[in-house]
């Protein structure tokens, strides 16, 4: 996942970026470490030199690997790939049913592509790294070959296996990095579980973060316990925030000033995008001189949504039936999109399911 007005790896440029962090745990920087097992595999994204930084929910545990040579490809970029799925299963030995697409990122030096995803379902799935190339070739990247640090989240949620809805893979639900910082969206075992944190890169102390909540205005309450489900950086009036998704759509703001460790902060509500849905990926980019956000989500299609009145519009504070704030308009020929990230100025990548199941990887002309 990448964002507008930032560079390719999610940085600002040249934006000044203001938290405040207590220690709770620390790691080592980049070594010579080898043999990482991760549990699981959530959100990736890219950092500096090549580095790619991988989710372990299960874990509760964020990975930071040097890809190294296996950064690139001997053909760079990325080709559309249809039923990737399918070629996926048949690499790793299985069945296109056994494989869940965790996320997509885009190398922004070698514009390879690199999947996350998980062989088998649930507990028991598998997590594996693969990289596309500009000839659509498929290789699987061995995360156990790779140097590598990690650092542990405080306080994750308890594994609950067996009830209804296990907010242990919900412990990361996305993540960013920022000039220098790696932030990080889930849930903890805390009261107001709902957490938005930070993490000096390289890693060097993750804090217990700011605990966030929203005004829900298709819920007509405050929400302390969902989490942010996909977010991106993006500066608002000259001020650095992220702009965050929830479940039963509310599209909130929060001003990453006021992000500081152990703070509760409610957010902005601007805009309230329709219930029984949830965000899937986020992406920023500019089109005819204006900024857009682009959304996948499992309910409405490939939502579009203009930016310029993100810093205008007024937070829905009132109980609201269907949609409000700002208006989006619907891609209808994204229809299926699940996973996004931007290719380069003009085009972007997704991972879309198509009427018949399958899932295609494609490069598609940003609308």
């Amino acid at each position: 996942m990448t964002i507008g007005k930032l560079s390719f790896t999610r940085i600002f440029l040249g934006a000044l970026w203001v938290a405040a962090f207590s220690t709770v745990t620390t790691a080592s920087p980049l070594s010579e470490d080898v043999g990482a097992k991760p549990q699981s595999v959530g959100p990736i994204t890219f950092g500096p030199s090549d580095v790619l930084f991988m989710a372990d929910p299960q874990g509760a545990m964020i990975y930071a690997f040097e890809l190294g040579a296996q950064a690139s490809a001997k053909t760079p970029g990325t080709a559309s790939v249809p039923g990737i799925d399918q070629k996926i299963a048949a690499l790793l030995g299985t069945d296109a049913r056994e494989i869940t697409v965790s996320d997509l990122a885009v190398n922004p030096r070698s514009k390879n592509a690199f999947i996350a995803v998980s062989r088998g379902q649930g507990a028991t799935g598998q997590p594996v790294l693969l990289r596309v190339d500009g000839a659509g070739k498929l290789d699987v990247i061995a995360i156990d070959s790779l140097k590598h640090t990690k650092i542990a989240l405080p306080n994750p949620p308890v594994a609950a296996p067996g009830a209804r809805r296990d907010p242990r893979p919900q412990s990361i639900t996305d993540m960013a990095y920022v000039d220098g910082r790696l932030y990080i969206a889930g849930l903890s075992n805390e009261e107001f579980s709902s957490k938005l944190r930070s993490v000096k890169f390289p890693f060097d102390a993750m804090d217990n973060g700011a605990s966030v909540e929203i005004y829900h205005g298709a819920h007509g309450a405050v929400e302390t316990q969902s989490p942010v489900y996909a977010f991106v950086p993006y500066e608002i009036d000259k001020q650095p925030s992220l702009i965050a998704g929830y479940l039963c759509t509310p599209l909130v703001k929060f001003p990453l000033a006021d992000l500081k460790a152990g703070s509760k902060v409610r957010g902005t509500t601007i805009a309230e995008l329709g219930n029984r849905n949830r965000p899937l990926d986020m992406i920023v980019y500019k089109k005819g001189g204006k900024d857009f956000l682009l959304m996948s989500n499992t309910s409405r299609g490939v939502m579009k949504i203009p930016t310029e009145g993100f810093g205008s519009q007024p937070g829905i504070e009132g109980r609201i039936e269907g949609t409000a704030g700002i208006a989006y308009e619907t891609v209808s020929h994204l229809k299926g999109t699940e996973q996004l990230d931007l290719l380069d100025d003009k085009r972007a990548l997704i991972v879309s399911r198509t009427e018949t199941g399958p899932l295609d990887l494609q490069i598609v002309d940003l609308p």
